[in-house]
């Protein structure tokens, strides 16, 4: 019988979890409320700051709480072109500016939205990295769904209610940089988990892997494997519909 493999240790140990210790918090939309649904509120960005393992800068912005005398503070991420001490407007009827936030019904078609919500009130699970953007495409006759282009080109239906803040979250072209050496690497990945430098299978013994061992490193049958075959045995090409490269476009 053969080790067990490191896909396996994953799912087990906690040394492949993610390192929070030095992240800000939680970074969701405003609690959705009766200002939000039918009129709007006022929001001040006190503050742009680093988020340790996030691409993208985040933004705390500052509301007045509606009933009690207290002030709320939520983090977003940032948009390209929002800056401190910016007003920022949250609600069916805030305008259409950099930065405020509506539901994606309201917003005309051809706009460029970010931290948009999946489902009404989930405060934000589309477009939320670092250069990331959705483009809403169109909206149905009566107006309660609203069809968005996704950072991955793929379409989505949402319904009208869901909110997004305008513009494109800040950070982007975070990619085109060459890394140029391997420290840099081993910088980025240390404050988001334990993901790297990732050994390649073949490359290992083969109680380590099933495509370790060999005279030349090579895996020396087929990397597709079944949906079910065991957890030991899963690592490759998993129950793929298709394999080689993409020729053509959709």
């Amino acid at each position: 019988m053969g080790r067990v493999i490191r896909g396996q240790r994953k799912g087990k140990s906690l040394i492949f979890t993610a390192h929070t210790k030095h992240r800000k918090g939680a970074v969701k939309l405003r609690a959705v409320d009766y200002v939000e649904r039918h009129g709007y509120t006022r929001g001040l960005i006190k503050k742009i700051f680093h988020d340790p393992g996030r691409g993208a800068p985040l933004a705390e912005i500052v509301f007045r709480d509606p009933i009690r005398y207290k002030l709320m503070k939520e983090m977003v991420p940032a948009v390209e072109g929002a800056y401190t001490g910016q007003f920022v407007y949250f609600g069916a009827k805030a305008q259409l500016a950099i930065g405020n936030a509506l539901p994606v019904g309201k917003v005309p078609e051809g706009t460029v939205v970010s931290m948009v919500e999946e489902k009404p009130a989930d405060r934000g699970k589309l477009a939320r990295a670092g250069g990331a953007s959705c483009m809403v495409v169109g909206h149905s006759d009566d107006g309660k769904k609203t069809r968005i282009r996704l950072p991955s080109g793929t379409r989505k239906t949402l319904p009208g209610t869901c909110r997004a803040i305008i513009g494109v979250v800040a950070g982007g072209g975070r990619m085109d940089k060459p890394v140029l050496k391997a420290g840099n690497n081993y910088h980025k990945y240390r404050v988001k988990r334990n993901c790297w430098p990732k050994v390649r299978g073949c490359a290992m013994n083969p109680v380590e892997h099933p495509h370790g061992g060999g005279n030349h490193q090579h895996v020396g049958h087929p990397t597709t494997v079944s949906r079910n075959s065991p957890p030991g045995k899963k690592v490759g090409l998993i129950a793929a519909r298709r394999t080689g490269l993409v020729k053509g476009k959709k």
